[in-house]
């Protein structure tokens, strides 16, 4: 995550804290010294940081603060507050027209990620509000842009309406017309950036804001970039009026001081954040669950959609069930490492669970080649010995080796695996573990 760094600064100020018992102003003081080189060295404004200190500072020195029992505790609750605040206070929608398409104009330097973020936010409206997206090609100058735009759109099965080196501002109007005789109810116009901000590019959005009078300028900044995403922000505000911001690159390992920035400079929300490079990687930007994040805290709201969107609610019931009877199979073993795998790499899941170190699986990934094996192994059983891996006797176990392109000695480290996940399943199901399983949406199993 973007904000590994400051996390890791932040818990220790906050450890030393808890250590005291009693707080005095003195106390807060140092503290609030080390939350601001913390935030500085986070690539966090200068001004923004000030301020943000000064805030957290005067409510934590505050009779009801240092009087209280748990007075790290709740100086940790201002800083979450004031975190919160300072990206927004809560999530932020589009703005939806009342009456023909609604048309969103993405703006940006160039490598933002304009193209493919845009793509990606057109494909979460189309399956989470059920939109009817059209992308529009009106970055006309980078090579191979209006290519990538089609390719994205082909592979999110979004249709893309280009009229290759076309005047922008027509290719905009044209693209407006096409929609409403289409039924496309959302439209995605994909602008020209530069590697930096000049007249002719400003004088060429505003010509294409005045001929189809957006309902949302959106400006997608490079969290990775830091300070400088802020400073553009800026900039294109001042130039074009934007409402709102969208992220890329937070899964990147840069300061990421432009999220916590981004929004005090400008007075805008951000609204969406790209957290990866696969397409479906994009999310709505909760401010409260980031600043969990933040502070470790974790962010279970995030992971419960995760799994909802990974999870195929049918099976879950099924599975649930045959847990409780103790009858998971190499079948439904091979199932949710496939569902696991869809939720992303193990260390963005380790970061929203509260109290799990997420630097510990720095990186961690389901390899994608112990997964085909399996894959293979499995299929290479039959029903009988996918139900029953007791019955794999040395002889059977050559058969699905030599029929799966793998060796025995595979198969027995999956046995071994599975052996183990059926023991704890055993123990869940007898209740030895408590909180771990349930029905409903109770327990692990039952989210």
């Amino acid at each position: 995550m973007a904000f590994e760094s400051l996390s890791e600064k932040l818990s220790a100020a906050f450890k030393k804290l808890r250590g005291k018992g009693r707080l005095s102003e003195s106390d807060i003081k140092e503290a609030m010294r080390e939350v601001r080189i913390a935030l500085l060295e986070a690539d966090v404004s200068y001004k923004v940081v000030r301020d943000f200190i000064k805030t957290v500072s005067e409510r934590a020195v505050g009779r009801d603060v240092l009087e209280s029992l748990t007075p790290a505790q709740m100086v940790i609750k201002i800083v979450n507050e004031e975190l919160c605040a300072l990206m927004g206070g809560e999530s932020a929608k589009l703005n939806i027209a009342s009456n023909g398409p609604t048309v969103v104009m993405l703006v940006g330097l160039q490598g933002a990620g304009k193209t493919t973020n845009g793509a990606k936010l057109a494909a979460l409206q189309k399956k989470q509000n059920s939109r009817r997206p059209l992308l529009v090609a009106c970055d006309i100058y980078r090579p191979a842009a209006i290519k990538q735009l089609e390719t994205v759109g082909k592979q999110l099965d979004i249709p893309v309406f280009q009229m290759g080196t076309a005047d922008p501002v027509d290719i905009a109007k044209a693209a407006l017309e096409h929609a409403k005789q289409h039924g496309n109810d959302i439209v995605f116009l994909d602008t020209a950036g530069r590697l930096h901000i000049d007249e002719e590019l400003m004088d060429e959005l505003k010509r294409i804001k005045e001929a189809v009078r957006p309902n949302e300028i959106m400006l997608v900044v490079d969290a990775m970039t830091g300070q400088d995403a802020v400073n553009a922000a800026g900039a294109f505000n001042d130039a074009l009026g934007i409402d709102s911001v969208m992220l890329t690159k937070l899964d990147g390992d840069a300061r990421g001081g432009a999220a916590l920035s981004v929004k005090a400079v400008t007075g805008k929300p951000i609204k969406f954040a790209g957290t990866g490079e696969k397409l479906d990687q994009i999310e709505v930007f909760h401010p409260d669950r980031m600043a969990s994040r933040i502070l470790g805290m974790g962010d279970v709201l995030t992971l419960i959609e995760k799994a909802e969107q990974a999870v195929d609610q049918k099976k879950a019931a099924e599975l649930t069930e045959k847990l409780l009877k103790n009858r998971f199979t190499l079948t439904d073993y091979y199932d949710q490492l496939i569902q696991l795998k869809s939720m992303g790499s193990l260390s963005d899941i380790a970061g929203m669970i509260p109290g799990m170190d997420a630097k510990a699986l720095s990186g961690a990934q389901l390899d994608d080649k112990m997964i085909t094996r399996i894959e293979a192994i499995i299929l290479s059983m039959t029903k009988e010995e996918r139900d029953n891996p007791a019955i794999l006797n040395s002889s059977r176990k050559k058969r699905i080796a030599a029929g799966s392109g793998t060796a025995v000695v595979d198969i027995n480290r999956l046995l071994k695996q599975f052996e183990m996940m059926q023991t704890m399943t055993k123990q869940m199901s007898k209740g030895r573990m408590p909180g771990m399983f349930g029905r409903g949406k109770k327990g692990l199993f039952g989210m």
